[in-house]
């Protein structure tokens, strides 16, 4: 039974949460409005951004098989209390806040501002400028950076396990 949920928890992986991390890495490229006197096909870009909120949207649904695999599978390995996996849980709760509350809720509102910024533009109008929109685009590529690097630091503890009992 070990086997087959370390399997299922492994797949819930890859097949979750790789496309997410990928989707999230993106989405600033496309989210990004043009530098000021630049012309390209932002309107694609948007579409393609909306898309790749679409997955991370989705994905994280999915993703919650992750965390629930790997508890079911650790208590089968009896392995809940080693410090790498207590690791690995935490950084994986930061993981999912990050997401939902910093991740998900950026790109909905780069998405919302739309291209060019929407109506009202004008200086002082209270929409955001494009100026600001770039910058909310950069913050959130470093925000979706952490939320990566949070998921491979989790992979490495998972493969090296370090101070588990339970071979390698």
């Amino acid at each position: 039974m070990t086997k087959l949920l370390l399997s299922l928890h492994v797949l819930a992986s890859i097949l979750a949460v790789g496309p997410i991390t990928v989707a999230a890495s993106m989405f600033p490229r496309y989210a990004r409005p043009p530098a000021p006197g630049s012309e390209g096909p932002h309107d694609h870009d948007m579409r393609t951004a909306a898309f790749l909120h679409k997955i991370c949207r989705g994905y994280a649904v999915v993703g919650i098989a992750v965390p629930v695999l790997g508890f079911a599978t650790g208590a089968s390995m009896g392995v809940l209390g080693d410090a790498w996996l207590l690791a690995s849980i935490v950084l994986t709760a930061i993981a999912a806040a990050l997401l939902m509350a910093m991740v998900l809720p950026g790109q909905s509102e780069l998405l919302a501002e739309g291209p060019g910024g929407g109506p009202g533009t004008e200086a002082g109008a209270g929409a955001p400028t494009v100026a600001e929109r770039r910058s909310t685009a950069a913050r959130l590529a470093m925000t979706t950076g952490i939320f990566n690097l949070l998921w491979a630091t989790v992979v490495v503890l998972m493969i090296v396990r370090p101070g588990s009992t339970t071979g390698a």
